[in-house]
């Protein structure tokens, strides 16, 4: 019998992979998952924090359902119905009838291949076969993680498809960024975005976009998050935020998507995306997750930004975001970029 610390479900040891910067910042990745497990910054005063969830061992990340810094796909976030209406094709469901972040044995769920890894970035490489979780076409995805000297987390994402297929990765990090992991309810936050996609309590959309102005969902200046928290039906539904908002920079990566700030203001993380939306999640549903410096979370302890596509968007064409069908001999391709700043 194997140990369960040592191996994962394939019998194979898990790889772990560390990333240094100039700054003394550490990031560390393994390759179940393609999981990102640490950030751990150099502050002012000579102490680090860890601006990431996390678990305690590697073993930990399958007995949770937060997905935890996992890479998810190949379709990040709901489709309603488990269902790609335009083919038609059922796809295998995981959220009662809805399918989340890729299926039941999503690429979270999977061992990612390592292409090649350095001091500064590791590449891993996914291989998903023909109907896998209901999806079309063989696909390869690949993703490449870079830590800069300027404190930014890079994300580059790839993947080719011999067939058409709605294709959405993202990572699924959760940040604090206090000293310690409190409620991350009294971050401060900043989202550049006019319009978020409400949504009803299984977060499948139910409305158009709708205008942040005179809602709880206007971050377009900072604010904590805890300010206007379950201030309107559209929270409530889902037990905070949980909901995707249609960026400003509109797929320019070079513009700012979001600034997120620790309640003592001494750390601020800034994100840059070519993805159209966020999706802002206050950790609703984190309570009893697996942890790393205490036994579980509790609910709101870690505060998810994940680039990608609107949710559903296979069903909604409409949208005003760029199509998210990857067509056969065209190549998928997303940036993310977190950065973090101490003050």
């Amino acid at each position: 019998m194997p140990d369960i610390n040592s191996h994962a479900p394939d019998g194979q040891p898990w790889r772990i992979t560390v990333l240094r910067n100039a700054n003394g910042m550490i990031a560390t990745f393994m390759d179940w998952g393609a999981t990102w497990l640490s950030a751990r910054v150099p502050m002012q005063d000579g102490s680090v924090r860890e601006a990431l969830l996390g678990c305690a061992t590697p073993s930990d990340y399958l007995h949770q359902e937060a997905y935890l810094g996992a890479t998810v796909g190949r379709y990040a976030n709901r489709i309603a119905h488990a269902r790609l209406s335009a083919l038609p094709l059922q796809l295998a469901a995981n959220q009662g009838e809805h399918q989340l972040h890729g299926g039941p044995e999503g690429f979270d769920k999977r061992r990612w291949q390592i292409v090649s890894q350095s001091e500064s970035e590791v590449h891993y490489r996914i291989d998903s076969p023909d109907g896998d979780q209901g999806f079309p076409g063989n696909l390869v995805a690949n993703v490449r993680f870079r830590l800069d000297d300027d404190n930014s987390l890079s994300i580059h994402y790839e993947a080719r498809c011999d067939r058409a297929c709605p294709v959405n990765l993202t990572n699924h990090a959760y940040f604090n960024l206090d000293a310690h992991h409190g409620d991350a309810r009294q971050h401060r936050l900043q989202l550049h975005a006019h319009r978020y996609l409400p949504v009803d309590s299984a977060g499948i959309p139910n409305a158009p976009l709708k205008a942040v102005a005179g809602t709880s969902f206007d971050f377009r200046q900072p604010k904590t998050v805890a300010q206007d928290f379950l201030a309107d039906e559209d929270q409530q539904a889902v037990k905070g935020y949980d909901h995707a908002f249609l960026l400003e920079s509109a797929g320019d990566a070079n513009q700012p998507a979001a600034e997120l700030w620790s309640a003592d203001g001494k750390l601020q993380l800034s994100v840059t995306t070519s993805a159209p939306a966020l999706q802002f999640y206050s950790g609703n549903y984190l309570e009893g997750t697996r942890a790393r410096e205490q036994e579980s979370y509790t609910a709101f302890q870690g505060i998810a930004l994940e680039s990608e596509f609107l949710p559903d968007s296979p069903n909604h064409p409409e949208w005003p975001q760029a199509d998210c069908w990857l067509q056969p001999g065209e190549c998928y391709e997303s940036v993310t970029r977190y950065r973090f700043t101490p003050h």
